[in-house]
């Protein structure tokens, strides 16, 4: 017995010197990462303090990625080919004077081409987009694309699965991606049952044991379709009976467009490169990359940002359309969890005189996440933001409109998991005509909104300023 004792005495001493030397590598990994000294701090902290939870904590939220790649070098030049061809005809003859800096910097951070000649129809309710989608894509001929971050199987998941199948069945190539996270209550048999229908399925960011401490904080929440490479969808709604139906406390608002033109290049390009980062496989073959006429008078920009790489594209793009703008801005989010830069932007840009109006729900469907977006409305409403609560049902609509010259739709939420821990795309619009449209849109829910009065604000009761207080430290895990 005793050499047991001994061997087993051993291996704990082993396991403890291991622990010891992977936990003090892991702070020295914080530290040497450089990335916000607050950030870093507060990991050291969790560490010294917590060590076995700290540790489980940062490697299923606290891992920097930047230094990975989606894609290599290789693999997207030969992506790009074909849609950098096409965009030589395509690319806007002027650019919009008041944002040539803007659009000159998602060229250089998200390789987003200024596309002209292209046509926006808007979407504020989802059977409305629901039956214009089904319809666009009974219309294919050739392939159909769908990725969403859920997807769930219920009537509408099936729904657009039948009509996947029968596009299928008919000799079309249809693809689907799905977030594993966001429609991880859709069981596999129902993805499974659609490829064995000759559909390509991949789930992104599969989460699996082994992988469970690397991906499960990094999601991809774009939502978009593109067909026959000549229309494409883009915005905020998913695909689940709630978009339909609404929840129990009213409908379900959310904002999504339809594009047609070339701009659906670039979401093509955008759905292969999340393609090949899920499946491995490189699509490139230029039938995918169709010219096409003109069909509208929009210029617009398609940016995508993601965890990997230097640049927080959307967040960038975002500060200086704040930084720029004159007149106003309407935001409409969901989820109002600003990080410090996009705070102190638009607290700058009210400061300044412009009119800044901020939209959210009045209920929204996270308990944390509306304690924790309460807490920051002190802070802009002394700078001068007007905030409104959207009484009907849930303002889902991520949309920020500028100056009567700017808009941009898509996936983007007004949090912290948006803009530095999600895939996501959006669409940035220099189209007078579109974004007056998306200012009527604003200002008709704005007629179904309350706005939040500063002096009633302040007079919340103090224990829930303590726990909007305290959940706000959790703002970037929301």
């Amino acid at each position: 017995m005793i050499p047991l004792i001994a061997t087993s005495t051993t291996i704990t001493h082993i396991l403890e010197v291991l622990f010891v030397i992977v936990w003090v590598s892991t702070i020295i990994v914080v530290i040497t990462e450089n990335r916000n000294p607050v950030k870093t701090l507060a990991w050291v902290m969790v560490l010294v303090f917590l060590p076995i939870i700290g540790f489980v904590l940062y490697l299923l939220f606290g891992m920097d990625m930047r230094k990975e790649r989606i894609i290599g070098r290789r693999s997207l030049s030969r992506l790009m080919k074909e849609p950098l061809l096409n965009y030589k005809d395509y690319t806007a003859p002027e650019t919009p004077a008041a944002h040539e800096k803007l659009i000159r910097m998602m060229r250089q951070a998200a390789q987003a081409y200024l596309l002209a000649g292209n046509k926006v129809v808007p979407f504020t309710d989802f059977p409305a987009l629901l039956h214009d989608m089904l319809r666009t894509i009974a219309s294919a001929q050739h392939h159909v694309h769908v990725q969403f971050y859920i997807f769930m199987d219920d009537a509408v998941g099936r729904l657009l699965r039948d009509a996947l199948v029968d596009k299928a069945r008919q000799g079309v190539k249809v693809r689907l991606l799905y977030d594993d996270v966001g429609s991880w209550k859709a069981k596999n048999s129902f993805f499974r049952a659609m490829q064995q229908e000759g559909i390509e399925v991949y789930p992104f960011g599969e989460v699996k044991f082994a992988a469970l401490t690397r991906r499960v904080n990094y999601r991809n929440h774009r939502k978009v379709v593109i067909v026959d490479g000549k229309v494409g969808y883009i915005g905020g709604m998913n695909i689940a009976d709630r978009y339909y139906r609404g929840l129990a406390w009213g409908k379900w608002r959310d904002t999504h467009i339809r594009i047609e033109g070339m701009a659906v290049n670039a979401l093509q390009t955008s759905f292969f490169v999340d393609w090949y980062y899920a499946s491995r496989i490189l699509v490139s073959e230029p039938v995918y990359f169709p010219k096409v006429k003109q069909c509208g008078d929009t210029a617009m920009q398609i940016v995508t940002s993601y965890p990997m790489g230097e640049w927080k594209s959307i967040m960038q793009g975002l500060l200086q359309v704040i930084g720029q703008s004159r007149h106003y801005l309407y935001i409409q989010t969901p989820y109002f969890l600003p990080t410090e830069p996009i705070l102190m932007a638009l607290r700058n840009a009210a400061l300044a005189g412009v009119d800044v109006r901020l939209m959210v729900p009045k209920r929204g469907d996270s308990l944390l996440a509306d304690l924790a977006s309460h807490s920051y409305y002190k802070e802009v409403m002394m700078a001068g933001v007007k905030i409104y609560e959207y009484e009907p049902g849930y303002l889902h609509a991520k949309v920020l409109i500028a100056d009567d010259s700017f808009v941009t739709v898509g996936s983007t939420n007004m949090d912290f998991r948006s803009f530095e821990q999600n895939f996501e795309i959006n669409a940035f619009i220099y189209d007078p005509e579109v974004v007056r449209a998306m200012k009527r849109i604003f200002m008709a829910d704005q007629q179904q909104s309350t706005r939040i009065v500063p002096a009633e604000w302040k007079q919340r009761p103090l224990w829930n300023r303590f726990w909007e207080s305290l959940v706000r430290l959790l703002s970037p895990l929301l």
